[in-house]
Order: structure tokens, then sequence, then C-alpha cells
């Protein structure tokens, strides 16, 4: 059984991607940006949306089992490790950074998420 989530974003219907989809045991959460002035607030941000979808799902944090984060520039992503340690806290996942080009130069982090999905998902 397929679940696809929903956050409400213009993008997902003008794009075609869901948020998020429950499928093969895991909910694989798409690369998700956030708003904000610079990229702590847009990486917390970013993780409230995801945050969302894993409740949706039925999901949490502590069932994340690797992240992906995307930044235009890799010396803005120090900043954001406190923010991150505190929202994996004792259940970190794999993680990945790369430097990269975002869909529009505002964004300063992109993050994606995969997570174990609840039993019977």
């Amino acid at each position: 059984m397929i679940k696809r989530i929903s956050s409400g974003g213009e993008f997902e219907a003008k794009i075609g991607y869901s948020r998020a989809v429950v499928a093969g045991g895991f909910v694989h959460v798409a690369g998700t940006v956030g708003q904000g002035d610079d990229v702590v607030a847009q990486c917390r941000s970013a993780l409230e949306t995801i945050g969302a979808a894993l409740e949706k799902a039925g999901a949490s944090f502590a069932d994340a089992v690797r992240v992906n984060y995307y930044l235009p520039d890799a010396a803005e992503f120090e900043p954001c490790w406190p923010v991150l340690a505190e929202t994996f806290g004792a259940n970190p996942p794999a993680a990945t950074m790369v430097e990269c080009n975002l869909i529009d130069p505002k964004f300063r982090i992109e993050i994606e998420l995969t997570a174990l999905a609840p039993a019977g998902s």
C-alpha cells in the first residue's frame, strides 16, 4: 500500500510531487526548503514542515534513518548543527551534505529525509 502525504504547498500541485510517500516500510520525505532570512531560520522551518509530514505518516524524527542536506554554500552548514542535534537528539540518522545550487537563490538549505514507517504501513 502507498500513502501520499501533502503539505498543501503550492509547488506540490504545480510540479507534481508529494511532500512525503509512505511505501515499502519507509516514509520518504521530499526535499524541503524553509522560510526565513538566514540558513538557521530556514533549517528550522524546513524541519517543521518535515516533522508535520512525518506526523501525518505516524512517524517522528526518532524514526529517521537517512537525511540529505543540500546547501549552495557548505560554509553555512555548521550554524545549523545545533538545530539538527536538537531535532535528532539520541536518534541521529545517517547523513550526507552536498553543496549545490537550489531552485531559487533565496533558499539556503534543502533537507530530504527517509524514516521507518509505522508497522502495518
